[in-house]
Parts: structure tokens; C-alpha cells; sequence
């Protein structure tokens, strides 16, 4: 799965003119909380909900609600968001496990994306979860079987084929390395909601079954 299939691409930009008060409505209206700031068709910097609300006004502030919404006005993105200010940006073409590690590494929640100097779309935090869900395929009726399997050529083969010739569907497989344990976990999800003679079959050829979830109520 690439970025392009789960970026948002009407993405909302503002100038480095535009007001904090105008940022703040368009963020308000629109559900989000980031904007790129564009200079005509170049993307030249990127605030966030957190920016504008750590330049607004304190909520204990003496201030007056006529002399805040004044200050909002007056106040310009230009004058809240730092010179040079390093936009991290990802390609369109990238994969979204991509996405995620530079977003985690620079400890941000979104990224502008960006195909030969112009502005695409936008990938999320949210859309990462919702890829990360469509991929584990938690939407439908299923059966979840986690295993402890030692490193080896052919183990994820091997189980596979053990599932399939007890005639059952496999929905989605996912492995990774449990350092704590030592072991390969491979998470498992079936059509099949009866797993008991599944999990026999497994402990019978070795396997190690951790866990085993039945999941019938699923509700978006």
C-alpha cells in the first residue's frame, strides 16, 4: 500500500499572510489539524493546531473576547511560524509503512506530500490507523490465531498449508520478531469461527498457539 492510495489529496493550505483567526476557522470547519502554507504553488512551511494554539491568547488572559479575536486577526502565520522552517515532506509513490517511520523519527503527526516540488495531498496519523486496520482486516467477521514459531526457511509455508488443507480461508498474515521471547509471532486471521480442530492440527505439527480470538461483532 503507497501513500497516494491513502493520502487525502483536498488539501487545505493558507499563505503566510493568512491570519491566525483565519487558520484557526479553516482547521475548525474543515476537521483538521495541520495546513501547509504555500508562497503561489511552493510549499513553504506547515502549522498546526498545537502552533496556533500555543500563539493565540491564554485561556486566563485579561483580555478582552473583542481584543483576543482582534489579536487573532492582526496576528499573521508569518509572524508565528520560524524562518527557514524545515517542512518534512514524503513522496506519493512511497509505501505507508514509509510514512510512518518518518513521521515517528521526526515526532510529527502529518506529512505533506510532495511529487516533483508540488503539493499532492497530506498523509496522517489517521490515515496511517486506517491502513494499518483495512491491512489487519478487523472489519469482518473472523477468527485470530497468534503463534510463537522459531526462526526457520518454510515455517509461514508450512502453516499456511496446514490452514489450507483443512479447507479454510485466510484472511491476512502478519509476522514479526518478539526480542523478549526470541521467537517469530505470526498473527493468523480466518473466515472460520470454529478454530478448535485448527489449533489442534497446529500444536500437533509444533506450533506454539499463544492466543486465539473469535471476533463476530464488527461494527465500524
Amino acid at each position: 500500500m503507497k501513500v497516494k492510495d491513502r493520502m487525502s489529496t483536498d488539501v487545505k493550505t493558507a499563505t503566510m499572510d493568512t491570519s491566525l483567526m483565519e487558520a484557526l476557522h479553516m482547521m475548525e470547519e474543515n476537521s483538521i489539524r495541520r495546513i501547509p502554507i504555500m508562497d503561489k504553488t511552493k510549499l513553504v512551511g506547515i502549522v498546526t493546531l498545537s502552533d496556533l494554539n500555543r500563539a493565540a491568547p491564554s485561556a486566563v488572559t485579561s483580555l478582552s473576547i473583542h481584543e483576543i479575536n482582534y489579536l487573532l486577526g492582526k496576528t499573521k502565520l508569518k509572524d508565528i511560524v520560524p524562518k527557514k522552517q524545515q517542512v518534512i515532506t514524503i513522496g506519493s509513490e512511497n509505501y505507508i509503512e514509509t510514512a510512518a517511520k518518518v513521521m515517528r523519527a521526526n515526532n510529527v503527526s502529518g506529512l505533506p506530500v510532495v511529487d516533483d516540488g508540488r503539493l499532492v495531498g497530506i498523509v496522517t496519523e489517521t490515515n496511517i490507523f486506517d491502513a494499518l486496520i483495512d491491512i489487519l482486516g478487523v472489519y469482518q467477521a473472523h477468527s485470530r490465531l497468534d503463534l510463537y514459531v522459531p526462526d526457520g526457511q518454510g515455517r509461514l509455508a508450512e502453516i499456511t498449508g496446514i490452514i489450507s488443507k483443512m479447507g479454510i480461508n485466510i484472511l491476512n498474515a502478519v509476522a514479526y520478531y518478539d526480542e523478549k521471547k526470541n521467537l517469530y509471532k505470526i498473527i493468523i486471521r480466518i473466515e472460520e469461527l470454529d478454530t478448535a480442530a485448527l489449533a489442534e492440527e497446529l500444536k500437533s505439527h509444533g506450533y506454539q498457539v499463544d492466543s486465539v480470538l473469535v471476533v463476530e461483532d464488527t461494527e465500524r
